[in-house]
């Protein structure tokens, strides 16, 4: 890569508010293609290889180095970075996109409140059924990392594909991990956050990639980016 490869969410409201802050900064995105389509252009940067993507595929990008630059999700960056936050770098937060990554049991599980609860009811559970707790989620690096710093082992993953927080009605699990913003949608389900079990804050984050391939000519873009959008990022364009 020489030019720089930016990217922003390819629908809903993250593409709309990600669209607002680069206009803001004085670089307006213009999708091409309508609607439908998954490539833009952008003003201001110079020659730049503008995408949409989901967000899940930009974080990726940035942790693998593909992308050098994007809007994602905290949470996504956190829970696809092999090593964790060395992995990539959070530039600005952006204010939008709020929703915390938390632990939730079923309501009816009124002896376990906190994570070494769960930890207990695991035991208990593995040995009254001869199986381990099933955790259903999609973040499964988050969960691994913040189960172990809590010393809560008795439990295996389960891969949701689906509507996590209906796994534990449908039987296809006991607890989950998940991101919620109110609280609602877990409370319809029968569910009750842990009272230590909040995994991450996480928003909507403006993030470059360490792993890229930065030339001199990708480095500059971004740098009148910063200047932009007012980022202080001499130290960060030293170390790429």
């Amino acid at each position: 890569m020489t030019r720089l490869s930016l990217a922003i969410p390819s629908k809903g409201r993250l593409k709309e508010k990600s669209e607002a802050w680069l206009a803001s900064a004085g670089f307006p995105v213009t999708q091409i293609g309508g609607e439908r389509g998954y490539q833009a252009q952008i003003e201001g940067l110079g020659d730049v290889e503008m995408r949409l993507l989901s967000a899940r595929e930009i974080a990726q990008g940035l942790v693998d180095g593909s992308l050098h630059a994007g809007v994602t999700g905290e949470d996504l960056l956190h829970d696809l970075a092999p090593t964790g936050e060395s992995d990539f770098d959070v530039v600005k937060r952006l204010g939008f996109g709020g929703a915390d990554v938390i632990v939730a049991v079923p309501q009816a599980w009124v002896d376990v409140d906190t994570m070494s609860d769960l930890e207990a009811a695991g035991a208990a559970f593995r040995k009254a059924h001869h199986r381990r707790l099933r955790v259903a989620t999609k973040y499964m690096r988050l969960t691994r990392r913040f189960f172990a710093a809590r010393s809560v082992g008795e439990y295996r993953l389960v891969e949701s594909a689906g509507a996590t927080e209906a796994a534990p009605t449908t039987g296809s699990a006991d607890v989950i991990v998940d991101i919620t913003s109110t609280g609602a949608t877990l409370k319809a389900n029968g569910l009750k956050i842990l009272s230590d079990g909040l995994i991450l804050k996480s928003e909507a984050v403006f993030a470059v990639s360490p792993g890229a391939v930065w030339s001199s000519e990708a480095k500059a873009s971004l740098e009148v980016l910063f200047a932009g959008a007012a980022i202080k990022g001499k130290e960060l364009l030293e170390k790429i």
